[in-house]
């Protein structure tokens, strides 16, 4: 049996069990929360792609609506998420479902809507996103 208790320390937890894997003794492991944890990294990637998304879209709505303060620093930013998103695709193919569930998408663009919202100032802005994801994944692109 373990001697860390998952709900107590999760770091020390997750130390005592890599090295309970490492030595072989399989049956002292706490096996449901680690799966659990591995179920956890999978939802850790999405998480962070939905995020960089977010960013990326409220940048770009920002630079819509708002063209007479966009700048390098914005220019900056989408540059970055797009290399983001791109890196974190290829490095983890399987992110690829997610960038086709429209449910997926709607809660990137309810997100990004809250981060322009937040530093733009409330406007009319769409309810569901108006570009395309090669659009906005496009380098170089700005909506008009």
């Amino acid at each position: 049996m373990t001697t860390v208790k998952y709900d107590q320390d999760i770091v020390a937890w997750a130390n005592e069990q890599a090295a309970l894997l490492r030595a072989g003794r399989y049956e002292l492991l706490d096996i449901e929360h680690i799966a659990d944890e591995i179920e956890d990294v999978g939802k850790s990637e999405q998480r962070e792609l939905i995020s960089r998304m977010a960013v990326l879209l409220a940048h770009l709505l920002k630079w819509q609506y708002q063209p007479e303060r966009a700048g390098s620093s914005w220019a900056q930013t989408i540059r970055l998420q797009r290399s983001r998103i791109e890196r974190a695709v290829k490095k983890t193919p399987s992110l690829k479902a997610v960038l086709a569930d429209p449910d997926w998408w709607q809660d990137a663009w309810e997100d990004a809507l809250v981060i322009a919202m937040r530093e733009a100032g409330p406007r009319e802005y769409p309810e569901v996103c108006p570009w395309s994801f090669d659009q906005i994944m496009t380098e170089g692109w700005l909506p008009a």
